[in-house]
């Protein structure tokens, strides 16, 4: 007997027939969080000081928490069956509360975001162990994951009935003990740890979903460039509207010319390994591209209202730093998959952040800041287009890697 013959419930878990497809369910979630990276982008312009960073860090985690978890559920449930298509539902009803409480969440709206994110966190997982029950695997990992969550939960929503000061240092807590359950596996005493070999975890799909969230991060720039542009369009809002356009462009290239597909190839072809690859390519990179898009979001905002204006640390660091994050995440995310060297994501992250007090101390205009971001963006588009001929030819990459299915880049 197989492990889901064994279930209670085998007709809620997905069949395992090569990559999983990502159906209209798992998309109509993800349509919420179109919103939620809208209102961190403008709680950042509305906080542009590294306190307003922090808590913008802090909200994405906990964000960036609910989604991916639930994404790793329909890695393993069926999205189109009625009791998780209902589960999909109230995360989907929950994540929009969430959102609208991140304006407030550091003020009024502080318990409101930890109560929701709590009853998010442990409503899936309380749900998980009811579909997965009597599987020996799924079963068991969300048995271990449980305390973990209630724990969590109930440091967040102290958080949320704490004070400001008090608040971010709780919520932080709260989430570095939720990267160290997931590192080591949810260890609980007298029943051990989850073994990220034993998650059953089907690499393309999930894939395919985080895919899905940077489109959504990057579709929100393009909006609330455009939402910008709509209010005010002369000759110089349409320029920097081009160029803000060209920008979002150019990370949409970096990410899915050619490393997307190679990436959901190189993880659904993983093996065992596929499961601790997924936690740190997914569940600790992505968010960091993610952060990149949004800083960058609020780069084109200041572009798009003020063009010709001398750039101030702030601008500058929204402008050209939120680029620098992206390529900084993306190389991290090539380095782990491939175990590449992209030397060229690493130099053009730290060029832009070199170019920050450059920039500032000349007084240089704000599209002179976004025009020097994209055309290092496009260095590196350039840079990955020649190494592929140099691979195709025969001849060793930039990463040090011969012709050869391992190239990150083929």
């Amino acid at each position: 007997m197989t492990p889901s013959e064994s279930a209670v419930r085998p007709w809620l878990l997905r069949d395992r027939r090569g990559v999983e497809p990502t159906v209209s369910t798992e998309l109509f979630f993800d349509l919420v969080f179109i919103f939620t990276v809208t209102q961190l982008s403008h709680y950042l312009l509305a906080h542009p000081d590294w306190r307003g960073a922090g808590r913008t860090v802090l909200l994405l985690a906990m964000v960036w928490f609910v989604w991916v978890y639930t994404a790793w559920l329909t890695n393993w449930l069926q999205p189109d069956q009625a009791p998780v298509r209902a589960l999909l539902i109230a995360q989907m009803l929950g994540s929009l509360l969430l959102s609208a409480a991140i304006p407030a969440a550091f003020a009024g709206s502080g318990l409101v975001f930890a109560v929701v994110y709590a009853a998010l966190q442990l409503g899936r997982t309380v749900f998980a162990l009811w579909a997965t029950r009597g599987h020996p695997l799924l079963s068991d990992g969300f048995r271990k994951t449980l305390p973990w969550f209630v724990g969590v939960s109930v440091l967040v929503v102290l958080g949320g009935l704490a004070g400001p000061g008090v608040r971010e240092v709780v919520w932080a807590t709260a989430i570095v003990i939720e990267v160290i359950g997931l590192s080591t596996g949810y260890p609980v005493p007298g029943l051990g740890r989850s073994r990220p070999e034993r998650w059953l975890v089907e690499g393309g799909h999930l894939a395919q979903r985080c895919q899905a969230f940077i489109l959504i991060a990057l579709g929100e720039s393009i909006l609330l460039t455009g939402s910008t542009l709509a209010q005010r369009l002369d000759q110089a809002t349409s320029g920097a509207f081009l160029l803000a356009f060209a920008g979002s462009v150019a990370l949409w290239w970096v990410y899915f010319a050619r490393a997307a597909p190679v990436a959901r190839e190189v993880i659904a072809q993983a093996g065992e390994r596929t499961g601790g690859l997924s936690r740190v390519a997914f569940n600790y990179l992505h968010p960091v591209m993610v952060a990149g898009i949004i800083v960058t979001a609020a780069g084109d905002e200041r572009l798009l209202r003020e063009p010709g204006a001398p750039s101030s640390t702030v601008t500058a660091l929204f402008t050209l730093g939120g680029p620098a994050l992206f390529l900084a995440g993306h190389a991290a995310f090539m380095a782990v998959l491939w175990q590449a060297r992209p030397i060229g994501r690493i130099a053009a992250a730290v060029l832009l952040l070199v170019l920050v007090p450059i920039c500032v101390a000349l007084a240089a205009p704000v599209a002179v800041c976004a025009a020097v971001a994209a055309l290092v963006t496009v260095a590196v588009i350039m840079a990955d287009r020649f190494a592929v001929r140099r691979v195709d030819s025969g001849q060793p990459d930039r990463c040090g890697q011969s012709r050869g299915p391992r190239s990150p880049l083929r």
